[in-house]
């Protein structure tokens, strides 16, 4: 059996009467880790512990490294996480819960990222948080459980921080022979980094990430991810912090699940009835999750009282 499970998939009579279009919801906030990370990093720990590893070695402070912990534990590996200076005590919380070894080092992910490299020995594999065709692949399967339960959309709405989950919805809609669906990407505008590519006509870096978003701050996306805007329909926008959690909240009204602002970012293109939306009656959204969110911290960024 795979780690990840066939999550929910739920019209939204709410969103739909709010856009004035038919609006369904992929669940994947209810994936056991809280996230779709673990679809992806879950074919990824599978395949290399039938390769022979024993512990797994990543660099998240949150979605990715949740899914590392939790796959290891369940497959009986090691897991070692690495995170930056920023991650915040929930997160540390949730990891030592899935009995992950905890090493804290440097101010970002990519002065964690390398110092994770640094500790794969001969016998272990590293698991990268976004940028691997296991993990693609992975995520693709999302794409088959929608077309599975008989949904063919006219447009999938998800958000963008390295691009593995624009990569893994790629890859399912191409095995699904549905590769001229467009894509709507969405970021957050201090963690833009596909966008701001896109407006630069190559692929850039971002001088830093100045979003709450933290989910989605990769400076830079990675290389998959940027070929697709040229091999395929995407159209990529960006709404503010603000706008992503005034989403997270509305969605906890509407739906009774709480969700990061990365995802909120995706809802807020809806909830906004957002002009990128005009021309497509059957939209797609990709709830992703977000197990490190919570009231008292939506409320802090919010800038109310806990």
């Amino acid at each position: 059996m795979p780690l990840h499970i066939n999550t929910p998939l739920l019209e939204s009579p709410i969103l739909s009467r709010h856009c004035g279009r038919q609006v369904w919801l992929k669940m994947d906030a209810l994936q056991p880790p809280g996230s779709f990370k673990i679809r992806g990093v879950g074919h990824a720990c599978e395949y290399h512990y039938r390769q022979g590893a024993r512990r797994f070695v990543s660099s998240s402070g949150g979605n990715a490294g949740l899914a590392v912990a939790y796959a290891g534990r369940r497959l009986g590996a090691a897991v070692t996480v690495v995170v930056p200076e920023s991650t915040t005590e929930r997160a540390k919380s949730l990891l030592q819960l899935e009995q992950a070894e905890l090493i804290v080092h440097g101010d970002s992910w990519q002065e964690a990222n390398q110092h994770a490299l640094s500790l794969v020995g001969a016998s272990d594999a590293f698991i990268h948080p976004f940028d691997d065709p296991l993990l693609w692949a992975g995520h693709a399967s999302l794409v088959d459980e929608v077309y599975d339960a008989g949904l063919k959309p006219d447009a999938v709405v998800l958000c963008v921080g390295g691009g593995g989950l624009l990569a893994g919805v790629a890859e399912g809609l191409l095995r699904q022979d549905a590769a001229a669906v467009p894509i709507l990407t969405v970021e957050t505008e201090g963690a833009a980094s596909l966008h701001q590519s896109i407006l630069a006509g190559e692929q850039i870096t971002l001088p830093a990430i100045t979003s709450v978003a933290s989910s989605l701050g990769a400076k830079r996306i990675c290389d998959q991810a940027w070929a697709l805007t040229s091999s395929r329909r995407i159209i990529s926008t960006t709404v503010s912090d603000r706008a992503a959690l005034e989403a997270c909240e509305r969605f906890v009204d509407d739906h009774r699940v709480l969700v990061e602002p990365a995802c909120g970012a995706s809802l807020a293109l809806v909830y906004q009835q957002a002009p990128e939306l005009a021309g497509f009656e059957k939209l797609l959204v990709i709830a992703c999750g977000g197990a490190t969110m919570t009231m008292a911290q939506m409320r802090s960024w919010m800038g109310e009282p806990a």
